[in-house]
């Protein structure tokens, strides 16, 4: 090996170790259970996205990362991009960072009542803890642990979210929310052990990530069209979506759904309405 290609090897290598180092608080480290992220919650981010106004949320409308697929067969094994699945959209995510006290944190109507106010916001619209209890219910869930159950998430400021299969979501709400304001920040959230992205910003809009030819189902306690959630699931073994709201209150209206339909004859909170659904798509598929 020539003198310029070991100095390009060595440059390459004090790279990596660099990045490895920096990064170290967005990382995850494997078990059984899927890749548990570890956030180092006393130190904050650096890395910010381009064009990223921090005194102005809104900012974040039209970011974009990557150009390429959302689905990636290596995350899903023996799985093709038309095989049976369950797609969940969580539209209408509270994730919104703001700075206090030097620090960039997730609004939430715990820790900041007198930044809502300055603000005026409205409190319902400031729940991130929603999000948090959907993502413990759905990758916690028999479906999500046999491979046949994908995420996204949507955010109410236009933010589309990819979540690996693998990811183990974090157990406390404060971790979970340090964890959003680096994906907010970074963009993504790697694997300590990989270079698989366990969470990541993707490019809008989410039609062009969902299977071709895939029912795309709203769900609504206002609509008049109940259904039990088990008949929901497809008997061609096709893929399915299913739109889940998760705000307080409101309703969720997207353009790219066929119908909606109602699962229960009562309000449902954003979690129980992931529970039904997964159980309900377990059973017919006799996942246990």
């Amino acid at each position: 090996m020539d003198k310029k290609k070991i100095k390009k090897f060595n440059k390459s290598k004090n790279f990596k170790r660099k990045f490895n180092d920096d990064h170290n608080n967005d990382d995850a480290q494997h078990d059984s259970g899927g890749q548990d992220i570890e956030t180092g919650e006393n130190e904050q981010p650096t890395t910010t996205i381009q064009n990223y106004d921090h005194d102005n949320p809104d900012s974040m409308k039209n970011v974009t990362e990557s150009k390429d697929k959302i689905f990636n067969p290596k995350r899903f094994k023996n799985v093709t991009n038309q095989s049976k699945r369950l797609i969940i959209i969580l539209e209408r995510a509270n994730l919104e960072v703001v700075k206090n006290k030097q620090k960039f944190e997730l609004l939430n109507t715990d820790d900041h009542q007198n930044l809502i106010k300055k603000f005026k916001k409205d409190p319902m619209f400031c729940r991130p803890d929603i999000l948090h209890q959907c993502l413990l219910m759905l990758f916690d869930s028999p479906l999500n642990r046999a491979g046949l159950l994908q995420v996204y998430v949507h955010t109410e400021q236009n933010v589309l979210i990819e979540i690996n299969p693998q990811t183990r979501v974090p157990r406390t709400f404060k971790r979970f929310a340090f964890l959003m304001v680096q994906l907010l920040h970074k963009l993504s959230v790697r694997a300590t052990n990989s270079s698989d992205k366990l969470m990541r910003v993707i490019k809008n809009p989410i039609t062009s990530h969902l299977p071709v030819g895939c029912r795309r189902i709203g769900t609504s306690f206002k609509c008049s069209n109940l259904v039990k959630p088990k008949d929901l699931v497809p008997k061609d073994d096709q893929p399915l979506v299913i739109v889940i709201g998760a705000m307080a209150h409101g309703n969720v209206q997207v353009d790219y759904t066929e119908y909606d339909v109602s699962i229960s004859q009562y309000p449902l909170s954003a979690a129980l309405a992931c529970t039904k659904i997964c159980s309900a798509f377990e059973e017919v598929w006799e996942i246990f």
